[in-house]
């Protein structure tokens, strides 16, 4: 057992976690997104929420805040099809996930659905949840952690 690692960050999810360089991007996905079609790195949370899983993985992982110093965003919903702006449940759970994990300064873009599943191709692993609410797949962009072990954010 460990202490404040939350119980939801397996030890093979940890590894994967930890093995990511700077700029790989993760994958948090519903239930229902094609995972394994995606990447060959999948890991199950069964039982797991986005929300829960979010909040989990995010208290140990980094965003990117070099994408956003180029006007990106380091943490991307995919979009309703359709309906590009529509906030859903689970978006704005992840939306609240972020603000109160990493900081309220984060902001969550958007990624059109077959854009995302490009993007999917490419990332470093998917963590596949439980959570069947449709179009409740994100992805998050590692960033830096300086030597004394803080996040690395610009303007600080």
């Amino acid at each position: 057992m460990l202490i404040n690692v939350n119980p939801i960050l397996s030890p093979e999810l940890l590894f994967t976690l930890r093995s990511m360089g700077h700029g790989d991007n993760l994958v948090i996905a519903d239930a229902n997104f094609p995972a394994h079609t995606m990447n060959k790195r999948v890991i199950r949370l069964d039982g797991i929420n986005i929300s829960d899983a979010s909040k989990a993985i995010l208290s140990v992982f980094p965003l990117d805040s070099f994408l956003v110093s180029q006007g990106k965003t380091s943490a991307n919903r995919m979009e309703v099809d359709g309906k590009p702006d529509e906030i859903t449940d689970a978006h704005s759970e992840f939306i609240e996930a972020v603000k109160s994990t990493s900081g309220a300064n984060w902001k969550v873009g958007s990624i059109e659905r077959q854009n995302f599943y490009q993007e999917a191709k490419k990332a470093y692993a998917i963590v596949t949840t439980t959570d069947a609410r449709p179009f409740s797949c994100f992805i998050i962009t590692k960033g830096v952690i300086k030597p004394d072990g803080k996040v690395w954010v610009l303007n600080e």
